[in-house]
Order: C-alpha cells, then structure tokens, then sequence
C-alpha cells in the first residue's frame, strides 16, 4: 500500500487513540451538525482519492473499498477502548495488520462489503444512542 494511504490509516487511528472523544467523530455521524458532515464527507473524499490511486499502482487489493475504512475505523475504536491504558500501543499492531492485509496482491477473494447506506444507519444508530468512548482510565 502507498504510503499516502496507509499514512492517512496511521494517522486516523493514532488520533483515535490520543482522543477518545476523535473516535466518536469518525464513527457516527451528526445530522445537525453541517459543518462536521462537511468536513468528515471532505476527508471521506480525499481517502476516495487515495484509494484509486494505490489501485491505479498496484500496491492496493482491487476489493479494498471505503467501506472497509469505515470498518478499520470502527474495529480500531475497539481495540483503543478495550486495550485502554493497560496496553496503549496494541492499536499499532492491529493497525499494521490491516495495512498488511489491504497490499496486493490478495490472497483470495473477500466477502461483500456492507452497503454504503447500512453503514451510514449504523453510525445513525450509535449516533442516536448516544455511544460514547469512555474517557482514559475509566
């Protein structure tokens, strides 16, 4: 994977980890609130960006989508709450992971990914739920 993508990954994932309240912003989403959804859809666009060109390369599988963003973006909120300050840093090794799982060549074929549009009822959902990450050392 190109650096600028898997760059943008780290850095999306190392924010969740210093900021409990920035993994929120990347998991759900705030109808009511305009400028945030502009901001998030500009960054969502820019990754679109990076995606196609590490296809166009080569570097990315071919059945990387950004769904599977939004997925990693999740699952690493997981590991930065349940690994809590107890182990800070397991977020990195599940990180480099999934970076190394997108490289091409694939090693065989994944399933469908999740609907844009059940995506977006999930974050909805937590949304509306009011899911929050607890604060460190909670």
């Amino acid at each position: 994977m190109p650096s600028a993508a898997s760059g943008f990954i780290e850095a999306s994932c190392a924010m969740q980890a210093a900021d409990r309240g920035f993994a929120d912003v990347l998991t759900m989403t705030f109808p009511a609130a305009q400028a945030m959804e502009e901001r998030r859809l500009e960054a969502y666009q820019g990754f679109l960006r990076l995606i196609a060109r590490a296809k166009d390369d080569g570097r990315l599988r071919e059945d990387f989508t950004s769904q599977d963003l939004v997925v990693l973006l999740v699952a690493n909120a997981g590991v930065v709450n349940f690994a809590g300050d107890a182990a800070p840093k397991t977020w990195r090794r599940f990180v480099a992971l999934m970076i190394q799982s997108f490289k091409a060549p694939a090693h065989g074929p994944l399933p469908d990914p999740p609907k844009d549009d059940t995506l977006y009822q999930a974050m909805l959902r937590t949304s509306a739920a009011g899911l929050t990450t607890p604060p460190r050392g909670t």
